[in-house]
């Protein structure tokens, strides 16, 4: 038996700059983290010859061709398994929140499979991997940030060029500064979930006459990774964000709603300096930068909404259990 551990992320700035209708043209990036809630993947020999799948709905077929989940049967001829395999996931956070979970399966997915085949990968080699899968095999209307964050883990502004390669860099900074960001960050659940790709298609048709704005979104990736590695006024993150969200409504028509909207003017009037919905949009988890002083108001503001404490998480995708197979 094999169990991975992937964790999800949460991404600051540079969503969008992260599909191919962008960095085509010129380098899209990213800054995001990875956070302490997880997905799971374990990966069991079956006793007779079928395979199982146990995500939301469980299956149970004779052929990998049979199996429904498109990752999972993707990913088995990928790696050339045919049977006498069950694989089951497990996720501490819903699906189509906003947090990468897709591409967090996709990542644990390919590292307990190989696991299983006594292989390894490294990081890079997983994110290179998940993306081709992901959006080559399984034609998925997404980028690639994903797949490289919670591949890499901690937190890390990430490029994507042209010529296709991906440049990973960690944003280093004090342990002090860290944990005085991760204190003045909440996160916030809307109640609302959707499937990225809705949102995700439009946004990609729009990317020609939305070119200025991505730019500028692509951007504040710097500047948010600027400010934390030259310990610049924590605040100033907070109002990047708030930025980067303003920005971010342009890109599509569905991104917010008037449910998101009323929370998030909430939220500002309540103390938080900046803030936005984690994801392509339209529902999932809000992320608030807010001073610490203030946090009780915002809390109290938004208390109809599921606050999920998290804290960064410093590793990526890694096997934590390998047993007899």
């Amino acid at each position: 038996m094999i169990i991975s551990r992937t964790p999800f992320r949460i991404s600051f700035a540079g969503g969008g700059t992260d599909l191919k209708e962008f960095y085509s043209r010129e380098p899209g990036a990213v800054t995001a983290s990875c956070i302490d809630k997880y997905m799971y993947i374990t990966v069991n020999k079956r006793f007779d010859h079928t395979i199982r799948v146990s995500y939301s709905k469980t299956e149970i077929v004779e052929t990998v061709d049979e199996i429904k989940h498109p990752i999972v049967r993707e990913t088995l001829k990928y790696v050339g398994i045919t049977s006498q395999i069950e694989i089951i996931s497990i996720a501490d956070l819903p699906a189509g929140a906003g947090v990468g979970s897709s591409s967090s399966f996709t990542v644990g997915l390919l590292n307990a499979l190989y696991a299983y085949l006594g292989k390894h990968k490294s990081a890079a080699e997983l994110a290179k991997e998940a993306c081709y899968l992901e959006i080559d095999l399984v034609k998925e209307p997404i980028g690639k940030q994903d797949q490289y964050a919670v591949a890499f883990g901690g937190i890390q502004h990430i490029q994507f060029n042209p010529d296709e390669s991906v440049f990973v860099d960690p944003v280093i900074f004090s342990a002090d500064e860290k944990l005085r960001l991760n204190k003045c960050l909440l996160l916030f659940y809307t109640g609302l979930t959707r499937k990225a790709s809705d949102i995700l298609n439009g946004q990609k048709k729009n990317t020609p006459s939305k070119l200025e704005y991505l730019k500028k979104i692509r951007d504040l990736s710097y500047e948010i990774r600027d400010i934390l590695i030259h310990g610049k006024d924590l605040d100033e993150f907070g109002r990047a964000l708030h930025r980067g969200w303003i920005l971010k409504k342009e890109l599509a028509h569905n991104i917010t709603n008037d449910h998101i909207d009323k929370y998030y003017e909430k939220a500002l009037n309540a103390g938080a300096l900046g803030g936005k919905l984690l994801g392509a949009g339209g529902g999932g988890f809000l992320l608030f930068y807010c001073p610490t002083a203030k946090q009780a108001n915002l809390k109290k503001a938004l208390s109809d909404l599921r606050e999920e404490p998290f804290k960064f998480e410093p590793q990526g995708s890694k096997i934590i259990y390998v047993g007899g197979v």
